[in-house]
């Protein structure tokens, strides 16, 4: 494989790109209250069609969830963590 320069370039493994930032970098998406049960086992029951956000750490854990994007961010600066947003 080769960059868009033309130099070799390496695929890193799934895991070893999941452990890139750990404990420094999280990010932040969108769910639906459906979807929460399934990132947090433990959440209470959630009405359905709710949107909410999740922090979760870079390999995909869970950190927090929160029904407004400030608190996902304000979490993670808490945490001294480094924010990305996935679309």
């Amino acid at each position: 494989m080769q960059d868009s320069t033309g130099a070799k370039a390496h695929a890193l493994p799934p895991a070893a790109f999941a452990g890139l930032g750990e404990g420094k970098v999280a990010y932040v998406r969108q769910i639906r209250s459906e979807d929460l049960q399934e990132m947090f086992p433990g959440a209470p029951p959630v009405t359905p069609g709710m949107l909410l956000w999740a922090l979760s750490h870079a390999d995909g854990r869970p950190i927090f969830i929160s029904d407004t994007r400030e608190a996902a961010f304000a979490n993670a600066l808490e945490n001294d963590l480094t924010m990305v947003s996935v679309h």
